[in-house]
């Protein structure tokens, strides 16, 4: 039995075996993939351009898939969000092939400042009051803690327990799950939490009942929510979901369904391993582990531009980052080529954004990956983040310099804006994923 999820968007594939964390060399080769066994319908809150709101409107006919979850849109689009029952009590999660713990806030938790003063619980925009664990019959508590810090600068913090966890019909019982008191959390007024989708060596919980006391040495890894329901072969049909299906799926056991075209590659994701200086780097050393769902990026094309761009080689595919981040000179070439021009602003300080007119014709943007050629919709680079002081719409460029923006360490990822765009199949178990062209919609 194969499990295969897939966002479109996404999904997730595996051999029923817990031998993922080794770093397989082989390509596959390009068979057809199977039907999804779980998938949720992506959702969109938020109108787009006509002609994709009226495409994406349609109830999601779901066919021979078992496992199906609506992803809702968030923030114009920038997010995805998933329905998702913890120990009874129904949330909206991002979904997030960047991290890979599955947290939902506390009932009663500490919304916290930047500078770490507590303020109101509302400062936080989480989706719900959060998650209570004395309604949760099934909930049993540990002496574990969580302690995530993530790109965008928010934190988490707080106790760990286990519960039942479902999604899109898939249920996994005594699923270890972070249930954060604190949180420092710029949230949507939608979700309450993450679903992470990576690998284990990125969990965060530790061995202590105080965050405040974790360490590297008190860090424990444990089997994320999609990596358990693989080691327990879960196959099981859904509920039918209720909402509309706006922008694509989240599948568990094979792809997503929704209509997909050429080109479509499967290539390995790449390992890393720890250098000299104690930094983790991308490695196709045998005994590298994942971390991200990694691949190599051969080159970058814009047309209106001359021949092509240098890839990166090491790009993480990120449902959970709003915008690509591409090698410094690629995203200058790239906001130049819009009409009018993006423009670098510095937003504030260590953070500078191409900021473009929201009316601005956007180029076309090409990324070749495993010896094929994807397209991003030029409309989906024009990402609208919301009014200026004076009231005005601005919107940022969906393709930024990955050591321009929040971003110190220079990572580069592909985010939502090419997710929107294409069928990726994540195959964490066996170490691989495959790319499919979503058809234009």
């Amino acid at each position: 039995m194969n499990f295969l999820s897939t966002i479109s968007v996404l999904s997730l594939l595996g051999a029923a075996n817990a031998a993922g964390l080794e770093n397989p060399r082989v390509l596959i080769p390009h068979t057809p993939l199977p039907p999804a066994e779980f998938s949720v319908p992506i959702t969109g809150k938020v109108p787009r351009r006509k002609s994709k709101s009226n495409a994406l409107a349609r109830r999601g006919h779901l066919g021979g898939a078992d496992y199906t979850s609506i992803i809702d849109g968030t923030l114009g689009d920038k997010e995805f969000v998933t329905n998702a029952t913890i120990g009874g009590q129904n949330f909206s999660l991002i979904v997030d092939t960047g991290s890979s713990d599955t947290w939902v806030v506390q009932r009663g938790f500490q919304c916290l400042s930047a500078d770490g003063t507590h303020v109101p619980e509302s400062a936080c925009g989480f989706g719900s009051s959060g998650f209570d664990v004395n309604a949760s019959t099934t909930f049993q508590p540990s002496n574990l803690s969580f302690l995530e810090t993530y790109g965008n600068g928010w934190s988490v913090a707080g106790p760990v327990g286990y519960d039942t966890v479902t999604v899109g019909g898939m249920s996994v019982e005594h699923q270890l799950v972070p249930v954060p008191n604190a949180a420092y959390y710029t949230g949507d007024g939608v979700n309450s939490g993450i679903l992470g989708l990576a690998f284990p060596p990125l969990t965060s919980v530790f061995n202590t009942t105080d965050p405040a006391n974790a360490t590297s040495e008190t860090q424990v890894f444990y089997n994320p929510f999609f990596f358990t329901a693989v080691e327990e072969k879960k196959v099981k049909y859904p509920e039918n979901d209720k909402f509309d299906a706006n922008l694509g799926f989240l599948s568990f056991g094979g792809i997503a369904p929704v209509p997909v075209v050429e080109p479509r590659v499967t290539v390995t994701i790449q390992g890393y391993s720890t250098n000299s200086t104690g930094f983790i780097t991308p490695s196709d050393s045998p005994d590298a582990r994942y971390f991200w769902y990694t691949v190599d990026v051969a080159n970058y094309e814009i047309t209106g531009t001359a021949g092509l761009f240098a890839g990166s080689n090491n790009s993480i595919l990120d449902s959970g980052a709003a915008l690509n981040n591409v090698p410094p000179d690629v995203a200058a070439a790239f906001a130049a080529a819009f009409n009018p021009p993006a423009v670098l602003t510095n937003i504030t300080a260590g953070l500078e954004l191409y900021i473009v007119d929201c009316n601005a014709t956007a180029p076309e943007f090409l990324v070749y990956i495993g010896g094929k050629t994807f397209s991003i919709d030029p409309q989906d680079q024009i990402v609208p983040v919301g009014p200026d002081a004076q009231g005005n719409e601005v919107c940022v460029s969906g393709t930024q310099g990955g050591t321009l923006t929040n971003n110190p360490n220079g990572i580069l990822l592909l985010g939502d804006v090419f997710f929107h765009n294409v069928v990726i199949t994540f195959n964490p178990i066996d170490g691989e994923v495959t790319i499919t062209q979503r058809a234009e919609y």
